[in-house]
């Protein structure tokens, strides 16, 4: 049985000390004060990710998140650099599949400054065309050396089966020829149409009371009105692979192959996300990389690297293994893998390694919150999950409840060794 320090549940982020606001625009303001720090972090997000790509220009959220800081209406990308570099001050917007997020820190005092630049970024940018070639130019390069590692590639591959014909399978950072095809209309289309107030989320944790947080952004963001601003698009969930799917992806001149193999996983919201959690641990990722590294990596002597990840997204996610491997060694990986999680659902887990992953859990989770930045990114998710203000303060009894039982059926549920899809990139099998 798991004993749970009540102390230490009492101190993480809860109902008791997490202020949430919604600004008359629409904008959903989260708050954490930290008496005594002396900095202050923000992350945040709007809906606009690689979702509402159209066909052709796929890679065009990317490609407007990263050209954001480019240059806005009252900042060139030097001035603005500039001022980030004499406050000692970061900030920085990336593109996923449901929004663009962005993130930043400062010193207190700093945190005006810092929300007034987030500011001109989410409303003014101007995407100067030698910026945007410039961004282009690494857009391609990076595209390049995706196409010659063979983890990234055999991860895409994966994507592009367990999500079939779904946004999920898709790079959020494009193809050569996508990224090619996008102009500079197509991104300042782009923001305005899905840059806006509505559903957009901001948390801001350290040294500055939430009342004050929340009239910085209103004197900042309170205005900002977008009556062009498209809805939020939700996802369904693909059909799972219903037979086993095998695609090897030849990249000449490699001395290793990178397997990726699993099946459909589960959303984030699921009952099943706890139970879940704590068998992927158990398989592949506790102590060295659980069961299937002690396995093929440990025992059996066949792989670099060998460990499981869960992946669970806003409608549907994947649970897959992923190992390094001698070409020589790939078929029988795959049959040891296949081995192995057919014995962790048929056999379930031994009390000793329920525990300690429970112990893990529950032990990790206030590390997590020692820094405000790790309880921003807390508070980001409180709210795109819906998990409700005491999300964390529930988590540890939650965690210490799941079952031995629980953890088997849950695997037995998910995975299925004779229905993977199994990927290799690597020199030609």
């Amino acid at each position: 049985m798991i004993s749970i320090n009540q102390k230490m549940v009492d101190h993480l982020p809860g109902a008791g000390d997490i202020q949430r606001f919604v600004l008359e625009n629409g904008i959903t303001l989260l708050t954490r004060y930290h008496q005594g720090s002396p900095s202050i972090v923000i992350n945040g997000y709007v809906s606009s990710g690689s979702l509402y790509d159209p066909e052709g220009k796929l890679g065009r959220a990317h490609f407007m998140a990263s050209s954001i800081l480019r240059g806005t209406r009252k900042k060139t990308f030097q001035e603005i650099f500039d001022t980030l570099e004499s406050m000692g001050a970061s900030l920085m917007f990336g593109a996923s599949v449901h929004s663009t997020s962005f993130g930043g820190r400062a010193l207190c005092e700093d945190l005006p400054a810092l929300v007034s630049l987030l500011s001109e970024g989410l409303q003014e940018p101007v995407f100067p065309t030698d910026q945007i070639e410039r961004l282009r130019a690494l857009l391609m390069a990076s595209l390049a050396i995706r196409a010659q590692d063979t983890g990234s590639m055999a991860s895409m591959a994966f994507d592009r089966h367990i999500f079939k014909d779904h946004p999920y399978g898709l790079p959020e950072d494009g193809f050569v020829e996508t990224i090619q095809a996008i102009t500079r209309d197509d991104l300042v289309e782009a923001h305005a149409r899905y840059f806006g107030p509505r559903n957009m989320v901001l948390a801001v944790t350290g040294g500055v009371d939430g009342e004050q947080v929340r009239k910085i952004m209103e004197d900042s963001l309170g205005g900002w009105i977008n009556d062009n601003q498209q809805a939020e698009r939700f996802l369904d969930a693909p059909p799972a692979p219903q037979q086993e799917i095998r695609e090897h992806i030849a990249i000449p001149g490699k001395s290793q192959t990178d397997l990726v193999m699993g099946n459909s996983g589960l959303k984030r919201a699921s009952d099943d996300y706890f139970a879940a959690s704590l068998a992927n641990n158990i398989l592949g990722q506790f102590g060295m990389m659980g069961r299937i590294g002690y396995s093929v990596r440990e025992q059996a002597g066949l792989a670099y690297y060998a460990s499981s990840s869960m992946n669970a997204s806003m409608c549907a996610g994947s649970w897959e293994v992923n190992a390094g491997v001698n070409p020589s060694n790939v078929e029988k990986a795959i049959v040891l893998i296949k081995e192995e999680i057919a014995r962790f659902i048929s056999d379930g887990v031994t009390d000793e390694e329920l525990e300690e992953s429970q112990a893990n859990f529950i032990g990790r989770l206030p590390l997590s919150m020692e820094s405000n930045q790790g309880v921003a990114g807390a508070l980001i998710n409180i709210e795109r999950f819906q998990l409700g203000l005491n999300y964390f303060r529930t988590y540890p009894g939650a965690i210490a409840a799941i079952t031995k039982d629980q953890v088997r059926q849950v695997a037995e549920k998910y995975l299925n060794p004779a229905k993977m899809v199994i990927i290799s990139a690597g020199v030609a099998s």
